[in-house]
């Protein structure tokens, strides 16, 4: 992923100084909790699995977003990559295709068509000590399994048939699981586009079908594949597709945008303390800073530029797969054309491109070339973003622990739900009150914040809530805006080391008389 002046460094040092594991003892401690909480799954199996009672990994299969991943291995997708594969418990990994772009193909600037082999290797050697945390870590071999050679030749090539686009007719005429899936495109969109381009030739027929399971999230259109083929081919099916330029909230000019109490999550002290010393093999290969690169400290973040598309899907609690406009870890869009959401530009009278949303159009990364210091519209616009950095950094640095110490040495996040509706019919003026229930895997104390999501919400008017601090006391007054919605968040945060959170979501419609 990302531009041509940030090629590919096959050779970068982690900057790591020290990557011996770090011991610690075992805890044997078991915890029920109701089965229908959300974020309770991965939990409810480990208790399962450390009780000796029988465990299915197809009972939680339900809960477990699908996901097919396809990557240029610039730089930042291997830092993706890492951090990607330690929340490989949290998804149905259909594939992991090598794809190429317009920063990378054969011949430019390419990493290798094997450069996911360190990584899966790596995930290998910590796998036995992951699935002590999640028995739903899937096996190495399984994902072995399912990491391909998509089409690498050249930028935008989708004539040949390859085993990676191969892999995603399989995944997409598979009758199975109607589950979605969320296709991310991490470098340009051409191996999805030959495989689109197979079940067009060879199975026209369902293309309907097929169209209605996919979901596209793609971190711009770093080909242009989705504007020539799968736009005016598939896009009479109204495909849910978000393009992101939000994602430069996570790539290599950070420093410029991220306000500095978040950049404190990504500075070298963080890293080397929290991912890069002492996790293990995978954290090792994390490639971030070194020594004198671009003015940065060996240790500095580098670039994750990727991540979001899969931030997207991690349930959280936050509901944000169900509109784009809702908003949460992976950013938050509005629709623009067709079935299409990009980023929110606060521009007054701002006009989207027709056509490709990239590099040379979209609004972000022109705006960053102008290169004006302490740009507040650019921070505003990469706010549905960088807000998550403290909480997705730190639940980074917990799932890396699991890489290597025992279960009563690391840290789990709380697990929540809201009593009653998670989506509500309310009327003005009406008292609506908020409840729910949460405990944590590791007996932590738990901080409990409700607030508004106003910029997902459609109501104009303030909304105060009522000891917003309390689990089971909190409440507000729905305004007098009938169809207008509000959207209230529910924020647990735990005690223990880092801090982890998790959400749910209470929509509230207002009703007419």
């Amino acid at each position: 992923m990302i531009a041509n002046d940030h090629q590919h460094a096959a050779t970068a040092s982690t900057g790591a100084q020290d990557c011996v594991p770090t011991p610690s003892t075992h805890r044997d401690r078991i915890r029920s909790f109701p089965t229908h909480l959300s974020g309770a799954v991965g939990f409810l199996a480990l208790c399962l699995a450390t009780s000796g009672l029988a465990y299915d990994r197809s009972l939680w299969a339900a809960d477990k977003p699908r996901v097919i991943v396809t990557s240029d291995g610039e730089i930042d997708d291997e830092c993706s990559m890492v951090r990607f594969l330690l929340y490989a418990n949290e998804f149905d990994i259909e594939g992991i295709i090598t794809s190429s772009s317009q920063y990378h193909a054969h011949g430019h600037n390419w990493a290798g068509d094997d450069w996911a082999e360190p990584y899966l290797a790596a995930y290998a050697e910590v796998y036995p000590n992951l699935v002590k945390h999640d028995p739903r870590y899937p096996a190495p071999e399984y994902l072995q399994a399912r990491t391909l050679l998509g089409n690498v030749k050249s930028e935008g090539e989708m004539d040949e048939v390859t085993a990676g686009s191969q892999r995603i007719v399989e995944v997409l005429l598979n009758e199975s699981d109607a589950r979605p899936i969320w296709i991310q495109a991490w470098g340009g969109t051409n191996t999805i586009a030959r495989a689109l381009k197979t079940i067009e030739q060879q199975h026209p027929e369902r293309m309907a079908e097929v169209a209605e399971k996919i979901r596209f999230y793609l971190i711009w259109e770093q080909d242009e594949t989705y504007q020539n083929y799968i736009r005016p081919h598939w896009g009479k099916f109204g495909i849910e597709t978000i393009i992101s330029d939000q994602f430069i909230a996570w790539f290599y000019h950070w420093t410029k945008y991220v306000p500095a109490e978040e950049q404190k999550y990504l500075d070298s002290s963080w890293m080397q303390a929290n991912v890069l010393n002492d996790h293990g093999p995978l954290c090792c290969l994390y490639k971030a800073h070194v020594k004198g690169d671009r003015g940065f400290s060996a240790g500095d973040f580098r670039s994750e530029g990727d991540s979001p598309a899969f931030f997207y899907n991690i349930p959280n609690g936050m509901r944000s797969d169900e509109s784009p406009g809702w908003g949460g870890w992976g950013g938050r869009f509005v629709k623009v054309r067709e079935n299409t959401w990009l980023d929110p530009v606060l521009e007054p009278g701002y006009q989207y491109p027709e056509g490709r949303w990239y590099t040379n159009s979209a609004w972000g990364r022109q705006r960053l070339k102008q290169e004006i210091p302490n740009d507040a519209e650019l921070i505003a616009y990469l706010k549905p973003q960088w807000r998550w950095v403290a909480a997705l950094q730190n639940d980074f640095a917990a799932r890396a622990d699991w890489c290597v110490k025992e279960f009563n040495g690391a840290n789990h996040a709380p697990i929540v739900s809201v009593d009653g509706e998670w989506t509500r019919q309310v009327k003005p003026g009406e008292i609506v009150n908020l409840a729910a229930t949460a405990m944590d895997p590791d007996g932590d104390e738990l901080k409990v914040r409700w607030w508004r999501y106003d910029e997902a919400d459609s109501a104009k008017a303030a909304v105060t809530i009522n000891k917003s601090d309390s689990l089971t006391e909190a409440s507000f007054v729905a305004p007098n805006e009938p169809g207008k919605q509000v959207h209230i968040i529910l924020e647990v945060t735990d005690g223990g080391t880092p801090p982890l959170v998790r959400y749910q979501r209470v929509v509230c419609n207002i009703q007419g008389d």
